[in-house]
């Protein structure tokens, strides 16, 4: 997009993209027909076109855009404009593992600040880099709804939870030396172009992939456990930052965590005690 507009602004006309190789382009249209016979309306298959198109090059290049522009009958304008918006679409070439690193709030708290700075210290990387080698491009994202397991790193957008800075080193460094990882739930890893194509909409052929997605982890479902009087409560207490947290019980704890049973507001705050709410009309 910058590009362009410096181009634009210097009263140089925009290049065409290149063309795709006339096998890649025959593929890539075979594919996207399926796609688009999804879908009521054409346009809707924009976002699973980007991913198809991201799963033949790595990333959505202009050659990318100009083929989802021209098969959907948009203009590369309104393509760039969703490309540019998410950043599961890279614009740029990558490595063939992408490791996300969640540092919003509890996994920032629970450590994931500190492993993605060791991360950057090891890899030699900044946050959206790759590794010289081309294997492994770190980045930082946000919440990917798997606080019960926090801090969690994503490969290729597999889980890896209740990970630590030595244990993440150790992961890139399997990563980077080609040795098999197993992420701690979900379907197997595969390379990010591979993910690409699933995310499309296409099967996922990974031995086991269809019976291993989906479903919710022991640390999600322990709040339906208690309510149906399956489980006893088990409080832990959490480590500081980048710790990991202690099995051993909270004196006098009766409960996971101090939010898993509702309070007056004068036991949840003692500096501003206050009974129950007036009953409407008194």
């Amino acid at each position: 997009m910058t590009e362009a507009r410096s181009e634009v602004s210097l009263g140089m006309p925009q290049l065409p993209a290149p063309a795709y190789p006339a096998e890649v382009r025959a593929r890539l249209e075979a594919d996207a027909k399926e796609v688009i016979a999804r879908y009521p309306g054409s346009r809707s298959a924009l976002l699973p076109l980007l991913h198809l198109v991201q799963s033949e090059e790595g990333y959505v290049s202009r050659t990318g855009m100009a083929f989802c522009a021209e098969v959907l009958d948009l203009t590369t304008a309104e393509v760039t404009a969703v490309a540019t918006f998410y950043t599961m679409y890279r614009r740029r070439a990558g490595g063939d593992y992408q490791v996300g690193v969640c540092t919003n709030t509890l996994c920032a708290v629970m450590g994931g600040d500190a492993i993605f700075d060791r991360l950057k210290d090891h890899l030699g990387v900044g946050n959206d880099e790759t590794t010289e080698d081309g294997k492994v491009t770190l980045e930082h994202i946000e919440c990917n709804a798997a606080c019960d397991f926090a801090p969690v790193v994503m490969v290729n957008w597999e889980f890896f939870d209740n990970q630590t800075p030595e244990s993440a080193t150790q992961l890139v460094d399997d990563l980077i030396a080609g040795r098999t990882v197993e992420p701690t739930r979900g379907a197997p890893l595969c390379s990010y172009k591979e993910t690409a194509r699933i995310l499309a909409g296409f099967p996922d052929e990974r031995p086991g992939a269809v019976a291993a997605s989906g479903g919710a982890g022991p640390a999600s479902l322990i709040g339906l456990k208690l309510a149906k009087g399956e489980a006893t409560p088990q409080p832990r207490v959490v480590g500081p930052r980048g710790e990991a947290p202690s099995d051993e019980p909270q004196k006098g704890a009766e409960h996971l965590s101090s939010h898993d049973a509702p309070q007056q507001t004068s036991a949840s705050d003692p500096d501003h005690p206050a009974g129950p709410a007036a009953e409407e009309g008194e």
